[in-house]
């Protein structure tokens, strides 16, 4: 289950923004000791091969890890949130923006902790998290980031219901794109969401994605393509110095 990064909760459904990330609160790096606890997001792309950019070297594994931030804790999600996704999943809105399967069955939460997240993590296509309420809280949120192209990922979400409007999801965003930015080395973190989406692109916006369009027919769900938001984040944006140079068009150029 967990957030797939082409249709994203709304506002009302899965997050509330709230207030901005204060500085100095980035996520604090730890690796996962002993069993992984598998995370999750949106599935893998399976089979696809990516060239990476010349000079660059990349490294397809990334062991799970945890970030901390002020109030939450973010960590891969394993078999013991099983009982928790479940619940989360049946949430209407989540099944009418997410491309979660609907119904969403018991077994759909199963695969999701037990082979989607690790099997993510494994081969470098998907980084999902669990975001909790402290370590050991409750589960408020799902993220997750998956690679699109050798330099540019996808990042999805959605919020349990019940902890809405407290700006975790913001928190969670920050977080987890300065840490695809700082240790994924993406050059490019893009957000994209169905049209009418405006809680998600809400929570994008305060985390300081830039809204770069819209897409004709990009997401296909119950077999109707239908139109998506697309924006992006750079480490520019965030004060970071980015993978690769960057030369922005000039405006008038031929």
């Amino acid at each position: 289950m967990g957030p797939t990064a082409t249709a994203i909760v709304s506002e009302d459904v899965v997050a509330s923004g709230g207030p901005p990330y204060r500085q100095g609160t980035g996520a604090r790096n730890e690796n996962v000791r002993g069993p992984p606890k598998v995370p999750r997001f949106t599935p893998p792309l399976c089979g696809k091969a990516f060239a990476s950019s010349p000079g660059r070297q990349q490294n397809p594994f990334m062991e799970p890890t945890t970030l901390l931030t002020d109030r939450l804790d973010l960590r891969p999600f394993g078999p013991a949130d099983e009982d928790e996704v479940h619940a989360a999943a049946q949430d209407p809105g989540i099944q009418r923006w997410t491309m979660v399967p609907s119904p969403y069955e018991r077994e759909h939460a199963r695969r999701f902790v037990t082979e989607v997240v690790p099997d993510g993590w494994r081969d470098g296509t998907a980084h999902s998290f669990a975001v909790r309420l402290g370590p050991g809280g409750p589960l408020v949120a799902a993220l997750g980031v998956h690679r699109r192209e050798a330099d540019a990922y996808e990042i999805g979400y959605w919020t349990v219901r019940e902890h809405r409007g407290r700006g975790y999801m913001t928190e969670a965003v920050r977080a987890v794109a300065r840490w695809s930015f700082t240790e994924l080395g993406a050059v490019r973190l893009e957000w994209r969401a169905e049209v009418g989406n405006d809680g998600s692109r809400a929570v994008a916006e305060k985390a300081g994605f830039r809204i770069e369009g819209l897409l004709r027919a990009a997401l296909v769900r119950n077999g109707t393509a239908r139109d998506s938001w697309v924006g992006a984040l750079l480490p520019s944006d965030l004060g970071l110095t980015p993978a690769l140079p960057y030369l922005p068009a000039v405006s008038g150029g031929l």
